[in-house]
C-alpha cells in the first residue's frame, strides 16, 4: 500500500454503467462487472467509496419538459441512486467483499442513514462505502455529491470513471482530431466549460484542493494503472 499514489478514493459511476445497451435499467451482468473492478482495487489495499448517478432510471429532463416541479424531479433521481447502490452492494457481497450502502435520505430498512464518521470508519475496517440519495437536496447533482462526500471522508482524489481515456477539447467519437488533455488545472476545466463534470462539482474540488482524475473506467489497466502512479487519463487539480 505504501506504493500507491492514492490510498482512499471516491469513485464516480454514471448510472448507465449499470444499464444494458439502451442506457436504460440495471443490468445485472454490468453490475457484477463493476464489482469485480472495485474488487480488484480494493484488494490492492485502496479505501473504495463509491457515488453512483441514477440516469439508468429516471432523467429529470424528461419530466421537466413536461412541466414537472424540479424538486420532485431531483428527489426521483435519489431515488433511482439507491437502487442502484443496493445493485452493486449485492454483487460486491457476493464477490466476496463487505460493502455498506449510505443514504442522505432516511431509509434504515434498506440503508444506513448517512454519517460522515461512521462512514470513515467503515472506510477504516476495509469496506466499500457506497453513498446514495445524492446530497439530499434538490438541485444538486451526483457529481457534486461525489466532491462533496470525497471532501468529508478525506478521499485522495475523485475518480470520474467514463468510456473514454480522458478530457478532450471535443468529442473524440464526433471529431477524430480532438487533442487530449494529461493534465488540466480547475480554472482551465471550468473556462472552457466542458460537462465531463458539473461546475458545482469541480468548484468544490479547487476549494479543497482535490484532484479529480477522469479516466476509461472500462480499460482494464486504467484505474489500477492510475493508483500505482502511472500517467493515465487526464488529471484536473491546481498545479
Amino acid at each position: 500500500m505504501a506504493d500507491l499514489k492514492y490510498k482512499r478514493i471516491l469513485l464516480k459511476l454514471s448510472g448507465e454503467a449499470l444499464s444494458s445497451k439502451t442506457g436504460f435499467g440495471i443490468d445485472v451482468d454490468e453490475a457484477e462487472s463493476v464489482a469485480s473492478r472495485i474488487k480488484e482495487v480494493r484488494e490492492m489495499g485502496v479505501e473504495v467509496a463509491v457515488v453512483i448517478g441514477g440516469g439508468n432510471m429516471w432523467r429529470g429532463k424528461q419530466g421537466l419538459e413536461h412541466g414537472m416541479d424540479r424538486a420532485t424531479a431531483d428527489y426521483m433521481g435519489m431515488l433511482g441512486t439507491v437502487m442502484n447502490a443496493l445493485s452493486v452492494m449485492d454483487a460486491l457481497e457476493r464477490a466476496g467483499v463487505y460493502t455498506r450502502v449510505m443514504s442522505a435520505i432516511e431509509m434504515r430498512a434498506i440503508a444506513e442513514p448517512y454519517i460522515r464518521r461512521r462512514a470513515i470508519r467503515h472506510l477504516e475496517k476495509g469496506r466499500v462505502v457506497i453513498f446514495s440519495a445524492g446530497t439530499g437536496n434538490p438541485y444538486f447533482s451526483t457529481d457534486t455529491a461525489a466532491a462533496l462526500r470525497a471532501t468529508e471522508i478525506g478521499a485522495d482524489a475523485v475518480i470520474k470513471a467514463t468510456k473514454v481515456d480522458g478530457v478532450y477539447d471535443a468529442d473524440p467519437h464526433k471529431s477524430p482530431g480532438a487533442t487530449k488533455f494529461n493534465h488540466m488545472t480547475y480554472i482551465d476545466f471550468l473556462s472552457r466549460r466542458l460537462t465531463v463534470m458539473d461546475s458545482t462539482a469541480v468548484t468544490l474540488c479547487m476549494e479543497n484542493s482535490l484532484p479529480i482524475l477522469v479516466l476509461n473506467f472500462w480499460d482494464k489497466k486504467a484505474l489500477t494503472g492510475a493508483l500505482r502512479g502511472e500517467e493515465v487519463g487526464t488529471l484536473v487539480s491546481g498545479d
